[in-house]
């Protein structure tokens, strides 16, 4: 009796589940009741990999379970979102990282934007009568970062070959993977853009149109980069046949590439910024990144009892929304073409601001995982997509391209400083250091 009840329960459950997502738009997520996760909290013991796509999460638990460090499976799963939601991002983009050394007890990290090509120079778009670098085509093309942050990565804290890290992403991408629904929904909406390529319209919508939920997607022309990567390493990418392909096809479609763009590429390791909301520090990365933004807001937010407004008041709403257009426009201000430094540390320290009525944009899609093994080494990658403006080049001809506002988030830890990554969690906006404070 108890098994048949049983039975009928799970049919029915799956009834129900077809049902509603039948009944919601495509790429639209089933979305619990207010202040409730929808699902049971994820615990376990020996590591724990987290990102947007089922598995891509489970190649990272793979290379842990093989004896991987948290980098190695960072790298793993930043590679498979590649493959598995390649709208928000890949190894055509950019990398930022935020590493716990647990080891050291150091905090670590990594800016590993790419430059724009020497010929990207203000006097060449002046010529071309544009008083902005374009969104789409190939002039805002920078050298792309991420798989030398790879590189980086893996030299100072990997431990698996690359060959073993990236194996499992280019099997899916040769044999093929099933496309999930909220990823069916966004690469759907990605197809105007997709399409002004040929061949990117050619590689992503095989048969003209996106995929659905459940269609077996492949990539073998990905398979074929990630297995060169993984046999030759990243220089592959910056200074064999990678970047001749890659200067070639900009050649032929207007870009500005050289191959000393890519040859001269390098990633930059960078002491990162905090600071202190409430009894946490808050890390973060200099500039170019968004970081500095994030603590600013804090600090402007830190004079007011928020727990006690409560998320549903008007008041609430305003003091985020006026903190990220103060932020945003000192950010917009200050911050352009800064590399690897904090200017005017006193203007985002608590309590000062300045008013501007310059409002910012945030239009990114972006990777963002996190892992954390036993051990207690940690690490948060974000892989963003840049949209770029125009910018004044560095002393040395080049820039970095000037990163458009993206969403942020953070990881918290309780004082004292000198042990960033003791115990990180997400800090709830109304978490309380004493009393009512919000």
């Amino acid at each position: 009796m108890l098994r048949t009840v049983l039975i009928s329960s799970v049919v029915v459950l799956t009834i129900q589940s077809t049902l509603a997502a039948q009944e919601r738009p495509l790429g639209t997520r089933l979305t619990p009741q207010p202040y409730q996760t929808g699902r049971s909290v994820v615990m376990a013991k020996h590591g724990m990999v987290a990102s947007s796509q089922a598995l891509a999460t489970q190649i990272g638990l793979d290379v842990l379970r093989k004896g991987g460090t948290a980098v190695d499976a960072a790298i793993a799963v930043d590679a498979a979102l590649g493959l598995m939601e390649p709208m928000s991002c890949g190894i055509g983009g950019d990398l930022f990282a935020i590493v716990w050394d647990n080891k050291t007890k150091k905090l670590h990290g990594l800016n590993a934007s790419g430059r724009s090509p020497y010929k990207a120079t203000r006097e060449y778009f002046q010529s071309k009568k544009l008083k902005e670098i374009p969104l789409y085509g190939p002039l805002p093309w920078s050298v792309p970062g991420c798989v030398s942050g790879w590189g980086e990565l893996h030299a100072k804290f990997g431990k698996l070959p690359l060959s073993d890290i990236l194996a499992s992403t280019i099997d899916y991408a040769n044999d093929g993977f099933p496309v999930t629904e909220v990823i069916a929904g966004s690469w759907a909406k990605s197809k105007k853009n997709l399409s002004k390529s040929a061949d990117a319209h050619a590689t992503y919508y095989p048969d003209g149109k996106p995929p659905k939920p459940g269609d077996v997607f492949k990539n073998p022309n990905l398979g074929k980069v990630y297995a060169s990567i993984a046999k030759e390493g990243p220089e592959v990418f910056y200074k064999g046949w990678i970047a001749k392909k890659i200067v070639a096809y900009s050649d032929k479609h207007g870009g500005l590439f050289s191959m000393k763009d890519f040859a001269d590429h390098t990633s930059t390791w960078v002491e990162p910024v905090s600071t202190n909301y409430r009894g946490y520090d808050i890390w973060e990365l200099p500039p170019p990144g968004q970081g500095i933004a994030v603590l600013q807001m804090l600090n402007l937010l830190s004079a007011y009892n928020l727990k006690k407004m409560g998320p549903e008041s008007a008041d609430y709403w305003h003091l985020f929304i006026e903190a990220k257009k103060l932020a945003y426009a000192d950010r917009r201000a200050d911050l352009d073409g800064v590399r690897g430094q904090t200017p005017q540390a006193d203007r985002h320290a608590k309590g000062s601001h300045r008013p501007s009525r310059r409002r910012s944009e945030a239009r990114n899609q972006r990777h963002d995982l996190s892992l954390r093994r036993r051990q207690g080494s940690q690490l948060r990658l974000v892989h963003p997509v840049e949209l770029p403006r125009l910018r004044q080049p560095s002393r040395a001809g080049r820039s970095r391209l000037r990163p458009a506002e993206p969403r942020q988030s953070v990881r918290a830890r309780r004082a004292p400083p000198q042990s960033p990554g003791a115990a990180q969690t997400a800090l709830p906006h109304d978490h309380p250091r004493n009393g009512d404070e919000g």
